[in-house]
């Protein structure tokens, strides 16, 4: 028995020993690519030595003798400390995901390599101008300096995740940068999935019934879509979803977590220090690290800071010392889907408004990780590129003899949207920059702009140019061979629609409806808010004068005005109306339910009760409301529509006949709804977050999910490089957490700021940003997180154009010298 102990003990030690010493090589082999900051290196592609001073944040503060030379330092420094980052979203835009990943990404690549992005941004290169020219090929210089040292052998392969995916870097290009610009833009895009779910519904219910469900922002509209199945006849009912499940490396968002954005500015009459004020948070999908990296650039024309993406040598929301920048979704309707006729007598010809004309055809190859490479045909009509049946649930849409095809303004193989952004970093006032967005492509964004003395707002990109008598106005897939749906060039960019000094010298945009125009000068159908306008316009106008301060204050507001809204209609009839019931029964966890709500002001705050009830609730109140009448189509309607629930119980165009369940023989009021879903909420919540109403946390349920996109689903490594943070806000927030809306955690903060900055011009270098994780893209660097916690509580960090400061406090220099 002693001798059967002694030989336990000695292999548990073993283990033991075994374990420690593979954790040690691991951490050990992932070390090796942590940068080291405080450096003098020699490197090609500068003329004069360039300096990069990382202060107490790690923001790099670059200087140098000219233009190129910083942006060669800025992709030096992006490299550092995002390559993977980099790398991984080039190989989206070339739709090679499937070489390190296998099949799992076989969708993705498939999707990228039929709208043939990197090729219209290998095609756009040539469009920029001379100087843009110049600063995309240093900072492609500035990457492959530090590519170049870690192919030398002392760096760990460059980021930890090339020990598990290692493989060959190819030399970063000018086309790669376009490239990032335009996967942006499919994130930001989400038209065509409103398009086609608009015509799944209304094949499945009563055309005149989708507004009520898909409601049009409140201003002008019309009543009612035409009818699709009329349009396409021969179409199903309904059918099967036919997409792929979405995988977190995919840049095509559902449409509920397509681009959001709050950005506002006020003028010297509203400012209490007599300059101007701006604020800016772009949403995006929230992951580890952040797409966003702090960045100062000292360029000839003067300094720039703010918010980069890696990959970019561009300073997309920040400012310099004398002009401020921000930007939000525009919405912008810039995507339409045609419905093209394939020729029965021959499948490569299809039918354009002169007859039969040859698909535009051309192979393409997808090697696939573990398995055989996927021989693909690319397709194009006049119109654009043709998709997959299974790509957006074509096929569920598409009458037989058919295809979808995309028209995209960000398939334009002569998009400057880099020149545009190279000229608005030097701009020097609104004039000036309002100039340099005309040749902003995509994607469409509204740019708040303020100078010293004056503030404004513009929409930037390509509009389509849209016939009036379009079969469907925009708003359905309509059929590719009939002339007047088809795109007619695009509006001149001096004809986009301008904000200029208004009238209460303040003006911002939550993404809400900025133009009430009929078609087809309305811009969209769809907007990406119809609330946080009112909480803001509430927040602006509640002060004579604002202050850096006050915008910090507003950007942090928690307080949801459709819970304000809403709660009085939907509980109208519950409230104080419960006969007395005892300790632990159904009745009684309603009444208490709705006391605690009835002394609720809105705030979405993370410590309190009230907004996991009130949002379980209305979750639970639409599947109750529509579920039933959609049938497997609900699956799409993973957010509740706040217009929706408005029309319903105010009972607009006798919206109400959604609270009667079809499939019963009684017939129910909204009041029976609204009560069987604060039960069916109460029912989950005790379920998932227990029994005691009172010590419920919303931030419990709505925790920001900073995750890997790779390493994020992995056993015991999603502990070291995912990012979870208990938080505030909503849906429906100035302060956006956008949730998921799909079990098992519906309200997993998902979509959010990733970048908030306030800039004051009355002292500008009291400005300041944050991002939501750090700087850095290593788990093991102390950058990794920094800023999480500052994002959290809703703190910033200095950002400062004087270069003291920067210097005074820094954790590393930098030294590039050119090579002799």
């Amino acid at each position: 028995m002693a001798l059967l102990f002694r030989w336990l003990l000695r292999l548990a030690t073993a283990l033991l020993v075994l374990v420690v010493a593979t954790f040690a090589l691991t951490y050990y082999f992932a070390s090796r690519s942590l940068p080291d900051y405080n450096q003098t290196t020699t490197v090609a592609g500068i003329a004069a030595p360039v300096e990069i001073i990382r202060d107490n944040a790690n923001v790099p503060h670059i200087f140098g003798s000219s233009d190129t030379d910083v942006f060669h330092a800025l992709g030096y420094a992006h490299a550092q400390d995002r390559m993977w980052q980099m790398i991984q979203l080039r190989r989206t835009a070339q739709g090679r995901l499937s070489e390190l990943f296998g099949e799992r990404t076989l969708p993705i690549d498939k999707l990228l390599r039929r709208l043939d992005l990197y090729n219209t941004a290998i095609a756009s290169v040539p469009d920029q101008d001379e100087e843009t020219t110049a600063a995309l090929e240093a900072y492609a210089d500035g990457v492959n300096s530090w590519l170049q040292e870690v192919a030398a052998g002392a760096r760990g392969r460059g980021a930890p995740e090339m020990w598990l995916f290692n493989h060959p870097i190819s030399p970063w290009e000018p086309a790669d940068s376009i490239a990032i610009i335009k996967v942006m833009a499919l994130q930001l895009s989400s038209h065509l999935e409103h398009e086609v779910l608009r015509a799944r519904t209304s094949l499945t219910i009563d055309p005149e019934r989708v507004f009520d469900i898909l409601p049009d922002v409140p201003g002008e509209g019309i009543a009612a879509l035409p009818d699709y199945a009329a349009m396409m006849p021969g179409l199903p009912r309904y059918a099967e979803n036919m997409r792929p499940p979405y995988d977190p490396l995919s840049p095509v968002k559902p449409a509920p977590l397509a681009g959001a954005s709050n950005a506002w500015a006020a003028g010297p009459q509203r400012s209490a220090s007599g300059g101007t004020l701006l604020a800016n948070d772009p949403h995006l999908g929230l992951t580890a690290p952040t797409v966003w990296y702090l960045a100062r650039l000292e360029l000839q024309s003067g300094g720039v800071i703010g918010g980069t993406i890696p990959g970019v040598p561009l300073v997309l929301t920040g400012r310099s010392d004398r002009l401020g920048w921000g930007i939000t979704s525009s919405y912008l309707d810039d995507q339409d889907l045609f419905i093209e006729e394939v020729n029965p007598d021959d499948p490569a010809a299809y039918r354009t408004p002169n007859g039969w004309a040859q698909f535009r055809t051309r192979d393409s190859i997808i090697p696939v990780k573990d398995g055989s490479a996927v021989t693909l045909q690319l397709r194009w009509t006049e119109n654009g590129p043709v998709l997959d049946p299974d790509q957006y649930d074509l096929g569920t849409i598409t009458p037989q003899g058919h295809v979808a095809a995309l028209s995209w303004t960000a398939l334009s193989p002569d998009d400057t949207t880099l020149t545009a952004g190279i000229r608005l970093m030097q701009a020097r006032s609104i004039v000036e920059a309002f100039a340099a967005s005309e040749a902003f492509i995509a994607p469409s964004q509204n740019l708040t702009v303020v100078d010293r003395t004056q503030i404004g707002m513009k929409v930037i990109g390509a509009i389509p140019n849209r016939n009036a008598a379009h079969q469907a106005q925009g708003r359905l897939p309509s059929y590719g061979y009939i002339p007047t749906n088809r795109w007619d060039g695009f509006q001149p960019p001096d004809a986009n629609p301008v904000f200029e000094e208004p009238e209460g010298d303040i003006l911002g945009n939550t993404n809400n409806k900025t133009l009430d125009a009929p078609f087809p000068d309305h811009l969209s159908h769809t907007w990406g808010d119809s609330q946080r306008i009112f909480r803001w316009r509430r927040l602006m106008q509640a002060r004579e004068v604002h202050t850096r301060e006050s915008f910090i204050e507003a950007q942090l507001d928690t307080v949801s005005f459709t819970a304000r809204a809403l709660l009085p209609l939907i509980g109208a009839d519950l409230w104080f109306t419960g006969e007395a019931a005892p300790d632990g029964t159904p009745e009684r966890r309603r009444q208490v339910a709705l006391d605690l709500l009835a002394n609720w002001n809105g705030e979405m705050n993370e410590h309190l009760p009230e907004p996991l009830i009130y949002a379980a609730w209305l979750r639970a109140l639409n599947a109750r409301l529509a579920q039933d009448e959609l049938g497997g189509l609900f699956s799409e309607f993973t957010h509740t529509n706040p217009l929706f629930i408005e029309r319903v119980f105010r009972d607009i165009d006798g919206a109400s006949a959604w609270c009667d369940i079809i499939q019963s023989a009684p017939i129910e009021t909204c009041t029976d709804i609204s009560r069987l879903a604060l039960d069916d909420a109460l029912i989950w919540i005790d379920e998932n977050h227990g029994t005691t109403i009172a010590s419920l946390r919303w931030g419990d349920a709505h925790q920001a999910t900073h995750d890997h996109q790779v390493l994020g689903e992995v056993p015991l490594l999603s502990w070291f490089v995912n990012i979870r943070q208990s938080t505030s806000g909503g849906d429906n927030t100035l302060q956006r957490g956008r949730t998921s809306g799909v079990d098992p955690f519906p309200f997993q903060n998902v979509h959010a700021a990733g970048y908030r900055g306030v800039y004051d011009f009355a002292d500008p270098d009291s400005s300041v940003f944050v991002t939501a994780t750090g700087q850095s893209g290593h788990p093991l660097s102390r950058y990794y997180d920094n800023l999480g916690e500052l994002w959290r509580r809703g703190e910033y960090v200095p950002m400062s154009l004087d270069p003291a400061l920067a210097q005074a406090a820094a954790v590393g220099v930098t030294r590039l010298l050119p090579a002799q």
